[in-house]
């Protein structure tokens, strides 16, 4: 898709849990291996559709540990062939980003790849299994997110500022136990 994406509003929408999101992550991940080869350390089903009976919007998050991220960018085209978006760091210093959409304002996929050993890996890991481990607190990011969708229906800056509070405590408390 063109960068055209950049400011469209976005339809901010959570969902209850699709068993169909583990078989999209499963199936674009042997895609998103093969073009990533030998440089491919792990691929990890990380965000919301990771975390079974919560809430999400359906757009699955896969964070790909690779051994050199600047072998990345040699297979961004190889990205681009599978539907993706290059989208470079977008903002985070050592991170890739791709992102994929099925039409316009629909997005599915986003892609964040690290070089092993980045402490961004170990955050959204941390993050991941703490929320899986502790269901009350899955609950609350549940409803959390739900209040947000219903309040900022087409603004995922005012959706994801609303989440970033609740976000940050539970990384200190996963992290911390991590």
């Amino acid at each position: 898709m063109p960068s055209s994406h950049f400011n469209k509003p976005i339809k901010v929408e959570v969902v209850p849990q699709d068993p169909a999101w583990r078989y999209a992550f499963e199936s674009e991940s042997k895609q998103i291996a093969l073009v990533m080869a030998e440089n491919i350390v792990a691929i990890h089903h990380i965000g919301s559709t990771a975390i079974p009976s919560i809430y999400a919007k359906p757009i699955i998050d896969f964070l790909i540990e690779v051994k050199d991220i600047n072998k990345v960018d040699e297979q961004s085209d190889a990205m681009v062939a599978l539907g993706y978006e290059a989208m470079g760091e977008f903002g985070l210093i050592g991170r890739r980003y791709f992102r994929k959409y099925s039409s316009p304002d629909i997005r599915t996929h986003n892609v964040h790849i690290y070089e092993v050993g980045s402490p961004e890996i170990k955050r959204h890991l941390a993050f991941r299994d703490y929320i899986i481990a502790h269901p009350e607190d899955a609950q609350k990011y549940s409803e959390l997110k739900r209040e947000l969708a219903n309040k900022y229906p087409r603004d995922i800056e005012s959706y994801m500022d609303g989440k970033d509070e609740f976000i940050k405590e539970i990384e200190r408390k996963a992290l911390s136990d991590f």
